[in-house]
């Protein structure tokens, strides 16, 4: 049982490093703060169930503030690219390993590419290298499993086994030394000195790795955790959330990227950059959809500028001006309620830009959200304008609350048309609550079908 003094000490020091990542990385501290932290003294270094972050006693204990900052990040960013969830059917041992590749050489990115940074005392420099001899940083965790499959297959052959190959590097640290630490990842990572016919015959015979081949049972975990390794995966699964704590976290992620860019603290992490800009190409065509929308703006002659021709003179002429196609005074309504998946957020915010990129920038006007309330709509005159905007909502649905908003809100300069983008699952409002307002359905889906208004579909 943990004393209260060392409860103290130990809180003490969580919320202390919680802070030092705040400060040296804004975007990864704002996420830390939605984590609850405590020492669990059955654990035996550091894990995460996507809800806590634990810490073994005398693991904590043996940290200097620099590493323990570093697991701190290395932990909340298994939370944020999704490694809990993204396993699915693929070898756990394996994909542990390539998660854990992609993290510490994220972090050993941010920190200017020093490698002291992903170093933990007696754990040595963490793995941060993909089986190509590249920065893990450069592939998602599915990449480079992909890769460690190929590379064990590979040495199986060679060596005459039928099942894949293990290697004795730590998922999360390597072992320290006097050799030069990439060639040391590099052996780690691809089972050099790790394996070898009688082991692997041993451990078959046992019974042992679960037909993984050649693994060393004094040096793996069956969960894929090395005895030298510090990251624990076996809490993975255990706090599992559901659709509503998915899109809440969703939601923490943007709002922490646009608030780390605002104020300068700290860069994005390349997987998280990755994620944010995956805009898709849109589905729709826009063009043709609000072609009884498009304004001709037709001046004639004007000063506006001066015909050329006269530049110099006493005086200034007009000089005529082509006409000016322009959409204004759209609304676009995005549905953010629990049943919209982060993949569907992404389609929706791509026909937005989609709209944007056909009309080459002369579309103009407002984008919102809503579940069962409405965001305040943001007014945009361009893409740069678009992107600040970030989702907001994650409740219930309802539609008559976006007519209710434009009824009390918008009264004095009604949208032209309003544009719902959703997945439809919600009552549909009388069509008279649209005071006329021409409404499209933009909807995600073949099985709903509204009973009024302009529909268009998207997958």
């Amino acid at each position: 049982m943990l004393t209260d003094e060392e409860k103290r000490r130990y809180t003490q020091r969580m919320l202390q490093s919680r802070m030092r990542v705040l400060c040296n990385n804004g975007f990864l501290g704002l996420l830390l703060m939605h984590m609850r932290m405590m020492v669990d003294e059955n654990m035996p270094t550091a894990a995460t169930d996507g809800k806590f972050i634990y810490f073994g006693k005398e693991f904590l204990e043996e940290l200097t503030d620099k590493e323990m900052d570093f697991v701190m990040m290395h932990e909340i960013m298994h939370v944020v690219l999704r490694h809990l969830e993204r396993t699915g059917d693929r070898d756990h041992f394996l994909y542990n390993i390539a998660s854990d590749i992609v993290i510490n050489s994220t972090i050993k990115q941010s920190a200017g590419g020093s490698e002291r940074a992903i170093n933990l005392g007696k754990y040595g420099t963490a793995m941060h290298l993909a089986p190509d001899g590249k920065e893990g940083v450069e592939y998602t965790a599915e990449e480079v499993y992909e890769m460690l499959v190929d590379k064990m297959e590979k040495q199986s052959k060679k060596q005459g086994g039928s099942g894949k190959s293990g290697s004795s590097g730590s998922s999360s640290g390597g072992n320290s030394g006097d050799q030069d630490q990439n060639q040391q990842n590099q052996n780690s990572q691809s089972g050099k000195g790790s394996t070898s016919p009688d082991s692997s015959s041993s451990d078959q015979k046992d019974g042992k790795q679960g037909g993984r081949g050649a693994l060393k049972p004094s040096t793996w975990h069956k969960n894929g955790c090395s005895d030298e390794g510090f990251d624990d995966h076996t809490k993975w699964g255990e706090g599992e959330m559901d659709p509503m704590e998915k899109d809440l976290w969703e939601k923490r992620i943007l709002d922490a990227a646009e608030a780390a860019a605002m104020q300068g603290r700290g860069t994005l992490p390349a997987g998280i950059s990755r994620s944010i800009g995956e805009l898709k190409n849109p589905q729709t065509d826009w063009r043709t959809l609000l072609q009884a929308f498009i304004q001709e703006d037709i001046c004639d002659y004007s000063f506006s500028p001066p015909d050329r021709r006269y530049d110099g003179g006493d005086f200034y002429m007009p000089d005529f001006n082509e006409k000016e196609e322009t959409v204004r005074n759209i609304l676009f309504m995005i549905d953010t309620s629990g049943s919209m998946s982060k993949a569907m957020l992404t389609t929706a915010y791509s026909e937005v830009k989609g709209a944007i990129d056909q009309f080459g920038g002369v579309l103009k006007g407002f984008l919102g959200f809503f579940d069962a309330a409405v965001a305040e709509p943001k007014p945009f005159t361009d893409e740069e304008e678009f992107k600040v905007i970030t989702p907001v909502g994650g409740g219930g649905t309802s539609f008559d609350i976006i007519f209710d908003y434009v009824a009390e809100k918008m009264e004095d300069d009604l949208p032209a048309c309003i544009i719902i983008l959703t997945d439809g699952y919600a009552p549909f409002p009388d069509e008279a609550k649209a005071m006329d307002i021409p409404v499209m359905w933009i909807i995600n889906n073949e099985d709903v079908t509204p009973p009024w208004g302009v529909v268009a579909r998207i997958k």
